[in-house]
C-alpha cells in the first residue's frame, strides 16, 4: 500500500474510483453532481443503525476525494433481454460510441497490473479478478473505510513504537519540565511521520484523535515510572542524611563545626541528587528532619561540651601533678576546673554561662584544636590516646631515671637528698 521512492515511504494512494451511470437515472442532473450528492450524508435523527451503516459507507466512499469519477451510458436497445445476441449494429450507435469513450477513459485512469514483478494481461488480469473474488467471497468484502482503517491502525502502531523507541532512552528520574519537553518533541516527531503517511481525509482526523490517546496513554505510564524512580532515588537520599544526622548526634567528642559542615554536605547532596516530581515532598521532609536534629544537637552540645571540659580539667590535674609533674600545668588545669565548677555556680547558672564571652572563647578554642582542616580529632581521638598513653609510659618509665631539663618550674622532692637537713 505504499510506494517507494528512493527508499523512502510515502502515503498511499488509492485507486481511482468509476461510477458508471445509466442516463435514465440522472433526474436532470450531470453525472458528478448526481455522484456527489450520493456520498453526502443523511441526516439521521432517530439513531437507525441502518442509516448510520449507510452513511459509513458513504463517507468510505467519499474519502476517495477528487478520485471519483463518473460516466454515464445510454440504454443500448429497448430489448434488454436480447443484449447478449445482439452485434454492435444492432445497437444504438450513441452507447457504441459512449463505450468506446469508456474504455479509452478506463485505460487512461489505470495502470497495469503488476504481480510478482509480471505485468498481466487481460486473461491473467481476469484469473487474478476470479482469485480474489473467490478469497472475498470467503469472508467479509472489506469496504474502502475498513481498509483504511487496517493501514492507518499500521502507521498508528509504527508511531506509537517510534514514541516508545525515544522514550524508552531516558534515564529516569528526570524533573518534570525536561520530561514534558522530551514527550513534546517526540509527539511532535511522532505526529509528523504520521501526517507523511497517513491516508484518508475523513479518516485522517479520527486516527490522529487514536494517535494522540494512545500517545497520553503511553505517556502516562512514563509519568508514572519516572514517580517511582523519582521517590526512590529521594527516600535513599533521605535515609542516608537521616543515618548521617544519626551519627553525628552521637560524636565521640562534639564539635558544632563538624556538625555544621555535615549538615551542610547532606543538604547540599539532596538538593543536587535528589530530582523528579518527588522532589518538593522530600525536600519538605528533610528541611524538617534536618531542623530537628539541629535542635537537638544544639541543645545537648553546650552541655556535652561543659561535661568533657570538666573531665579534662581533671586529667590535666592528675597528668600535671603526678605524670610529668609540671606546675604549670596543674594550676591551668585547677583554674579551668574552679571556673567551670564554683564560679558558674556562683554567678551564673549553666543555661547563662553558655552566653558569655569567656564561654565563647573556650568554644571556639575546643572548635579550633577538635575539627580543623588538618585534624579531625573525634575520628583520630582512639590513636592520639594510644600515642598519648605510650608517651606518659615511656615518660614514666625514663624520664624519672634520666631526669629532664625543663626550663620551667617543676616539682622538686628533697626526700632523696643525702644533704637535706635533718630533724629531731
Amino acid at each position: 500500500m505504499l510506494k517507494r521512492v528512493k527508499g523512502d515511504d510515502v502515503a498511499f494512494e488509492p485507486a481511482k474510483l468509476l461510477w458508471l451511470i445509466q442516463r435514465d437515472f440522472l433526474q436532470g442532473k450531470s453525472v458528478q453532481e448526481m455522484v456527489n450528492e450520493a456520498l453526502q450524508r443523511v441526516p439521521n435523527t432517530n439513531g437507525d443503525k441502518n442509516i448510520d451503516l449507510v452513511n459509513q459507507i458513504r463517507d468510505s466512499l467519499a474519502m476517495m476525494g477528487n478520485n471519483n469519477t463518473a460516466f454515464s451510458l445510454p440504454q443500448p436497445h429497448i430489448q434488454r433481454t436480447k443484449l447478449c445476441d445482439m452485434n454492435d449494429v444492432e445497437l444504438d450507435q450513441l452507447y457504441v460510441t459512449r463505450r468506446e469513450q469508456l474504455k479509452e477513459l478506463v485505460t487512461s485512469i489505470i495502470s497495469p497490473k503488476i504481480v510478482q514483478g509480471k505485468t498481466l494481461n487481460g486473461k491473467e488480469f481476469v484469473s487474478f479478478l476470479e482469485q480474489i473474488l473467490d478469497a472475498l467471497n470467503k469472508g467479509e468484502i472489506p469496504s474502502s473505510g475498513s481498509l483504511v482503517e487496517v493501514f492507518n491502525k499500521g502507521i498508528i502502531e509504527r508511531c506509537l513504537k517510534l514514541y516508545g523507541e525515544k522514550m524508552a532512552t531516558l534515564d529516569l528520574p528526570l524533573s518534570e519540565e525536561y520530561l514534558q519537553g522530551v514527550h513534546n518533541r517526540s509527539r511532535n516527531e511522532v505526529m509528523k511521520v504520521f501526517d507523511q503517511q497517513h491516508f484518508g481525509h475523513h479518516h485522517a482526523k479520527k486516527s490522529t484523535m487514536q494517535l494522540n490517546e494512545e500517545i497520553k496513554k503511553m505517556y502516562k505510564n512514563v509519568i508514572l515510572q519516572n514517580e517511582y524512580q523519582s521517590s526512590k532515588l529521594c527516600e535513599a537520599l533521605y535515609i542516608r542524611c537521616e543515618d548521617k544526622m544519626d551519627q553525628l548526634q552521637i560524636l565521640r567528642l562534639p564539635s558544632l563545626a563538624k556538625f555544621n559542615a555535615g549538615f551542610l554536605q547532606c543538604n547540599h547532596s539532596f538538593d543536587h541528587e535528589c530530582i523528579g516530581p518527588s522532589k518538593t515532598n522530600y525536600v519538605t521532609r528533610i528541611n524538617k528532619m534536618l531542623g530537628k536534629s539541629r535542635s537537638q544537637f544544639i541543645k545537648e552540645y553546650n552541655q556535652r561540651l561543659f561535661n568533657w571540659l570538666v573531665v579534662f580539667s581533671l586529667i590535666m590535674v592528675v597528668i600535671g601533678r603526678f605524670v610529668i609533674k609540671f606546675i604549670l600545668i596543674e594550676i591551668g588545669a585547677w583554674i579551668l576546673f574552679i571556673f567551670l565548677e564554683t564560679y558558674t555556680k556562683m554567678f551564673w547558672s549553666v543555661e547563662s554561662l553558655y552566653y558569655n564571652s569567656a564561654w565563647q572563647f573556650i568554644v571556639a578554642t575546643w572548635e579550633t584544636l577538635v575539627y580543623n582542616p588538618i585534624l579531625d580529632l573525634d575520628r583520630w581521638a582512639i590513636p592520639l590516646g594510644v600515642i598519648m598513653s605510650l608517651f606518659i609510659i615511656y615518660w614514666w618509665s625514663y624520664g624519672r631515671k634520666y631526669g629532664s631539663q625543663w626550663l620551667l618550674p617543676l616539682y622538686r622532692s628533697n626526700k632523696n637528698d643525702p644533704n637535706r637537713q635533718r630533724t629531731d
